[in-house]
């Protein structure tokens, strides 16, 4: 059973900075692409940044240079390290994964976490 775990949300002054950390289980983590999503309230879901398996990575550009995500496949953990935090970064993040079944694509959440950026 695949579980993500989040972890390192809250309350965060704006310019400020805070580390998000996703437990994976149940998947072969280092064959795994990673990614952040994240959610304000009255929008939509959107892809916040990826690492592929091999670490490359991609990011929105409303993030861009200010966010950083890894990975650390001995601990099975992904990491978003968010920095110069603006109110628009107030969102509920999710981490996610897919596997490729015999038939479709599986996808796995996290339960999310808040970070909330006051001005």
């Amino acid at each position: 059973q695949v579980q993500l775990v989040e972890s390192g949300g809250g309350l965060v002054p704006a310019g400020g900075s805070v580390r998000l950390s996703c437990a994976a289980s149940g998947i072969i983590f280092s064959v795994n692409a990673m990614d952040w999503y994240r959610q304000a309230p009255g929008n939509q879901r959107e892809l916040v940044a990826q690492i592929s398996s091999g670490g490359i990575t991609n990011y929105t550009n409303s993030v861009k240079g200010r966010f950083t995500l890894s990975r650390d496949n001995a601990k099975n953990t992904v990491y978003l390290q968010m920095n110069s935090l603006k109110p628009e970064d107030t969102a509920v993040y999710y981490c996610h994964t897919f596997t490729y079944g015999r038939w479709a694509t599986n996808h796995y959440w996290g339960q999310g976490t808040q970070v909330t950026v006051s001005a």
